[in-house]
């Protein structure tokens, strides 16, 4: 049998696996669950080694070939869920209020570990495979904190590879890009300080908000006046609070935001241009403004020309050529897969989670969005496949 017949005849235990994730979903830090599940597959799966010491919740496999030394081969797949409250009715619906896998993290879980059955079991290549299930993905820092705790000092690897299904892509095709493929994630925090008063005598207050809406224009002037509109850019003040009654002036007003782009020299510009806009701004107004960045951030996410070539030869020796976009526009969303990508080559594609079908096509982060079943086979044959074309 093919490796996608093998992999399809697995088909009803993938998508028992991957619902049953999908009805206990945990948030970053806590897949104490998902870990315990994880962990009991690869052992019944007869993977070489198990590591459950990175991240709090992470898990580290390695499996070994029997065709001699070769590469070491990083395999990635987040397991965290998001704090959404689901919408769909169907039987899998998330059973925790308030938490959902609205990203699809529990159908990329499910194709890792697909992937490591076949590879456990065949072990048809060079080198080893290492597989790390990663939690904590959706804005809390799960891949910078396992490399930060020495996962790739433990476990060196030569290159990393991981996937994220696609919504509006037809099911089962692939789409990758040399270069940046996601953008870089920062969020801005400010502080106006002013001096309150009575709404009905402004003269001897200092307003904070009106500072913090010309702060928010002066950001927006940045974006169309300082930076080229070749150079994507993308910076969001998505709150501006202050105040607490319609007749008195506020002491303080807060914004707060994020701000995105594909290179890190313009992401560095940002910061500084911010450094100097916000304190300026309020001294104009004889106020005080502070700008900081916060706790967790995301470099762009830039795959290495190399590993992008061998993962379009890959994906099109298990689709076709004719299904693997080698070449697809990047997207100003943000992946912490780009830490990975930081320390070794590699390369992060998109696979397709269907163009059409209920739920499936509809986007990420969607209250009723679902992972596609059908694409499981197809997804774990991809990683099969670059462990044995790489080792």
């Amino acid at each position: 049998m093919s490796l996608l017949e093998v992999l399809n005849e697995w088909q009803d235990d993938a998508q028992t696996i991957r619902r049953h994730i999908h009805r206990h979903p945990e948030l970053g830090f806590e897949e104490k669950a998902t870990q315990a599940l994880v962990v009991k597959l690869l052992t019944t799966y007869g993977v070489d080694e198990i590591c459950t010491e990175f991240a709090e919740t992470g898990v580290v496999a390695v499996i070994h070939g029997n065709q001699g030394l070769g590469q070491r081969i990083g395999l990635r797949a987040d397991m965290d869920a998001l704090p959404i409250d689901e919408e769909n009715t169907f039987e899998h619906r998330s059973g925790c209020a308030g938490k959902m896998h609205a990203c699809g993290h529990d159908g990329h879980t499910t194709m890792l570990l697909m992937a490591a059955r076949y590879l456990a079991l065949h072990r048809d290549f060079k080198g080893s495979a290492v597989l790390f299930f990663q939690p904590a993905e959706e804005g809390v820092g799960g891949a910078e904190r396992m490399i930060s705790e020495g996962v790739l000092e433990r476990y060196p690897i030569d290159s990393c590879f991981a996937l994220h299904n696609l919504p509006g892509i037809p099911a089962g095709q692939f789409a990758f890009r040399e270069g940046p493929i996601m953008a870089s994630s920062d969020r801005l925090f400010i502080t106006v300080r002013g001096k309150s008063g009575h709404a009905g005598m402004p003269q001897v207050s200092r307003d904070p908000l009106l500072v913090a809406t010309h702060i928010y224009q002066g950001i927006q002037g940045l974006v169309s006046r300082t930076f080229s509109p070749l150079e994507p850019v993308v910076i969001s003040v998505t709150q501006i609070h202050g105040g607490e009654t319609t007749n008195a002036i506020a002491d303080e007003a807060y914004l707060s935001g994020t701000f995105r782009t594909l290179n890190q020299n313009t992401r560095d510009n940002i910061t500084q241009r911010l450094e100097t806009l916000v304190p300026n701004l309020a001294r104009a107004f004889e106020m005080d403004a502070e700008f900081h960045l916060g706790p967790v951030t995301h470099p762009p996410t830039v795959n290495t020309p190399d590993e992008t070539a061998q993962a379009v030869h890959a994906a099109s020796t298990v689709v076709g050529a004719e299904k693997v976009k080698a070449n697809t526009q990047p997207l100003m969303g943000s992946e912490d897969f780009a830490y990975f990508l930081d320390k070794v080559p590699g390369c992060y594609g998109f696979i397709g989670n269907g163009d059409h079908e209920p739920g499936c096509s509809l986007g990420l982060h969607n209250k009723k969005y679902d992972f596609n079943d059908t694409i499981i086979p197809t997804g774990a044959a991809y990683f099969v496949t670059l462990v044995q074309q790489l080792g």
